[in-house]
This record gives C-alpha cells, structure tokens and sequence, in this order.
C-alpha cells in the first residue's frame, strides 16, 4: 500500500526534477546543456544567444570568458532519461511556467530592465533595476506595444498615400509614353518610307523602356500593397496579443518587441522612374542622319521634361520651354524642380567642349547657363556660383552675372540668341551675343562633377528656345 502511494506521489509531483533539469533561458528541458564558471547551466544555444548582447551569466549576471564554458554531459544525460520518463501533466507544466525556474517560486514581479517576470526572491539579484507588480508591467508593455501601433498605422496611411503616388506616376509614365510615340511617328512620317526600318527600331526601344519603367512602378505599388497588409497583419498580432493575460504577454514580451519592428524602408518614387525622354525624341533627326541627311535637324542640347518646373511646358521635340498658363500635372520626382522655375539638359558634360545657342527673343527675364548635378531641386535657393549654379540673367533690364557680389554687366545692345561656351577641362563657362558674336563674360571654378545646361525662362509668355546647331557631315 505504501509502494503504491509512493508511486502515485511520484507521478503525481515530478515538478522538482523537471524544474532542475529546466533551462532558464528558454524554459525548455536542457538542449546541449553547457556550465559556466558559477556554476550555472544554460542551453548552448541559449547561452550564445546572450553571449551576443554580453558576456554575464543571464542569472547571476557573474562575468564569464568564452574559454570557461564546459560541455555539462551529465546534466546533458539526465535530462535525455527525464525525457524518455516523462509522465509530466499539461496543468503541472503550467504550474512549471508560472514558477520561477531559479527558486521555484510564484511569478510576482516584472523587470523593468530585464523586461521579464520575477519572484520575490529575484529581488536580490534585480537590486539595482525597477521592478513593478505584474499588473502594472504589463500595463506598461501595453503601453509601448500601443505606441508601436499606432506608429504601424500612420505608416500605413502613408504607405496607401505613396501608392497613390505611385499610381499617378504610372498614369504619367504612359502620358510621356503617348507623347513620345506620336512625335516618332510624326517625324517618321517626315522622312516618309526611308525610314520605315528605323522607326520601328526606335518605337521598339520606346515601348520596352516604358515597360520596364511601368514595370518597375507596378512591383513597387505591388511591394507597397503587400507592406500595408503585412503592417495591418502586424498590427492586428499585436493587438490580439495584447488582450492576453498579463502574465503571457510579458512572457512574450521579448519576442513582441522583436516582431513589432520595421525593417524595410518607406516607398518612394525612385530616381529615373521616368521615360528617358531626350533618349526618344531628342536630336532625334539627327540620329538618323544616314538615311536622309538633307532632312536632318539637329540640336546640341535638348530639354529633360522630367527636371521641369510644374510651372514650365515644353513643345514635342524638347527645343521650346515657356511659362504654363495653370501649374501641370506631373510626378513629384526627385529630378524635377519645384518650387523653383527652371529645367535642365536631358545631357551632362563630364570633359570636353560644348556649345549651343539660346534664343531668349524679348523676353523680359531670364537666367542661362550650366550647373552642377548636385543642385538643389526641392527648395528655393539663391542662384549663384556658390549654389553650383554659373549662369547671367536679365531682370529688370539690367543684365548680371550671378556671382555672390552680383557683378552688372555691359551690353551694348539687347542680345536676342545667346551662345554659351562650356569647357569642362578648363572649368569655364562664357557667354557671347550671337547676332553680334561679342563676348559678354566669362565664369570659372573646378567643375568637379557633372555638369548640365540650367534654363530659367521666367513667368512669361516668350517661350525660350534651343537653336538648332549646324550639321557637318564628312567622309573619306
């Protein structure tokens, strides 16, 4: 009879052994159990896992040399017989779990540094870290996963704005595409049957580019919706886990914390999202010259419509720019300039010697000449060389070069074409009356980057325009 109550008491209170042989990292029975100088044991594991944020004992918090840790193989034996004996009941595995596995006392208190359930006689080794009762930890881990949640869910009403975004640089994208393809096929129809060939070629190498550019933006819209559902996924996680008990959530905790982060960043319109529209319709006559050279129009320089100004419309061949009546529908692109009043080349210069005419008629104000490619897009600034910027202007009817000191300079009379003169290598940029050929004023400094021709047509009717450049053709 007494075997027998031994027996039962046996199986009926195996908690003991079961707590010996428990980890206290991740309370689980040992799993390669290792032991450390002060004598306490962890799962190799486990142990590797602190050993990333210090190297303390996770329970005594004693200091410990990786070269100290020794493979524990007979705690590594009784916990595989415990396993192959195990008779443990789901109530008295829980019963486990809301003991402490270090004293094998009630769960109680809450860490505050340690983010983890204590026992009152924990307390001597948390002495110097705040500890609450478990109601008033786990309002405050409710506290910052709510803050967590509500961080998710403006990220989300963000995210659906940028895909809105998104989806309007789609329809843009098209847009250019339209526009692209009716001025190959005008200019084409120019040159008539001859370049039947060459047509197809170029509306061939249109419709991949917009592909690829409306590709890229459908993944990105596509990448973003995903983002918002994983975000309300999250978030929804988080708020069922925070109706849990308090003792489970701050079990969780740690592993709450770690799930409730965002690792990706936030969408935006990438830079060249957008068609190369000087690749397409730019100097395009010019790049077929073989085939009718008599028709070949050419131009040194051609506007990039994705660096204009909302405030500026181009013609079809990118060689006119001017004031628009009403502020345009166009993509918020990283190249586009806004809020201030100016477009660039479709072309950068790195080395060599440019030039091209500008034909500024009576346009009342103006600016002219070369930048650099780090100028500001975004905010309005001062144009000077100082900003990157070496150009002369007209306002007012006084003509200036626009050097920090805002030198005036001396025209006898009203230029209507101005020539600008770019030599890289030497880092001068000069510009000339090209009616009269008579040379205005030179700008120098180290252009140690790109550079690109900058317009600035005013607010104004007069459109300004790209001369055409003459075509010398010459074979042996």
């Amino acid at each position: 009879m007494a075997d027998s109550m031994d027996e039962d008491m046996a199986q009926e209170d195996p908690l003991p052994l079961q707590q010996d042989l428990t980890c206290s990292v991740c309370k689980s029975i040992f799993r390669d159990p290792v032991l450390l100088p002060c004598s306490h044991s962890f799962c190799r594991e486990c142990l590797q896992g602190s050993m990333k944020v210090n190297m303390n004992c996770p329970l005594c918090r004693a200091v410990f040399e990786e070269g100290n840790i020794i493979c524990n193989r007979a705690l590594s034996d009784a916990c595989e017989t415990f396993q192959k004996h195990s008779t443990v009941r789901p109530s008295q595995k829980r019963a486990a779990e809301d003991s402490c596995n270090l004293h094998l006392k009630p769960l109680e208190l809450y860490c505050e540094k340690d983010e983890e359930p204590v026992c009152v006689d924990c307390v001597s080794l948390h002495n110097m870290h705040r500890l609450f009762s478990l109601r008033d930890g786990a309002s405050s881990c409710k506290r910052e996963l709510s803050f967590k949640v509500q961080i998710f869910e403006k990220k989300v009403e963000s995210y659906k704005k940028m895909t809105h975004k998104l989806s309007n640089a789609k329809g843009y994208v098209k847009y250019q595409a339209e526009q692209a393809e009716r001025q190959i096929k005008a200019e084409f129809e120019r040159l008539h049957k001859a370049l039947v060939t060459e047509e197809a070629l170029r509306l061939k190498a249109l419709a991949t580019e917009e592909e690829q550019k409306i590709a890229a933006i459908e993944e990105l819209i596509e990448n973003t919706n995903k983002d918002v559902v994983t975000l309300k996924e999250l978030i929804d996680s988080l708020k069922k886990e925070m109706g849990n008990d308090d003792l489970p959530l701050l079990r969780n905790f740690q592993n709450l914390k770690r799930k409730a982060q965002w690792p990706r960043d936030d969408p935006c319109l990438p830079d060249d999202s957008l068609l190369d529209m000087g690749a397409h319709v730019g100097s395009l006559s010019f790049k077929i010259w073989k085939n009718l050279q008599a028709h070949v129009k050419y131009s040194p320089v051609v506007l990039n419509p994705n660096t204009a100004s909302p405030w500026l419309s181009l013609n079809a061949d990118l060689t006119n720019v001017k004031e628009s009546s009403e502020r345009l529908t166009t993509p918020d692109n990283p190249e586009r300039f806004d809020p201030c009043v100016f477009i660039l080349g479709a072309e950068g210069y790195n080395s060599g010697k440019h030039k091209w005419d500008v034909i500024v008629g009576d346009n009342p104000k103006w600016i002219l000449g070369v930048c650099k490619e780090s100028v500001a897009r975004k905010k309005k600034f001062t144009v000077s060389t100082s900003r990157g910027v070496f150009s002369i202007g007209l306002s007012k009817g006084v003509y200036t070069a626009l050097t920090p000191e805002r030198t005036e300079l001396q025209v006898q009379q009203r230029p209507e074409r101005i020539r600008i003169k770019l030599n890289v290598d030497k880092g001068e940029v000069s510009f000339w009356d090209a009616g009269s050929t008579k040379h205005i004023v030179t700008l120098t400094n180290t252009f140690d980057e790109k550079m690109f021709p900058i317009f600035g047509p005013g607010l104004h009717a007069t459109p300004m325009t790209l001369a055409p450049g003459k075509i010398a053709v010459h074979t042996s």
